[in-house]
């Protein structure tokens, strides 16, 4: 059986891919069905049900192991450097510098300069 999807629509295409779509969900079904009932006689041959067999061997789940927090709080930063021309624009020191610091530095003030 060949079919000439070239020569199809996208209607005619679609209906086709759901049609296949439904015969391979079928088909899973039908063989999962045939793979459990050749599981339950493998294990009747035992002479266990599949219950049995499939509580013993479900893994166990163990709990996930959670960081533990740190006990102490971390310190408030305080401010190192504040802008020669702005005094309530402040920097810690930590972090990304701002547009201020770095305009200082480079019109070569020290950092010292900018120490509070």
């Amino acid at each position: 059986m060949e079919i000439d999807l070239k020569s199809m629509n996208s209607k005619e295409l679609e209906k086709l891919l759901s049609d296949v779509k439904k015969t391979l969900a079928s088909t899973q079904a039908r063989d999962r069905k045939e793979a459990r009932k050749a599981a339950q006689k493998a294990a009747a041959e035992w002479g266990f049900s599949l219950s049995d067999i499939s509580d013993d061997e479900k893994p166990q789940v163990k709990p996930k192991k959670t960081k533990a927090k740190s006990s102490k709080p971390k310190a408030a930063s305080k401010p190192q450097f504040a802008n020669p021309s702005d005094a309530s624009q402040t920097w810690t020191g930590k972090g990304r510098q701002p547009n201020w610091y770095r305009s200082e530095i480079e019109n070569g003030k020290s950092p010292d300069d900018m120490r509070i």
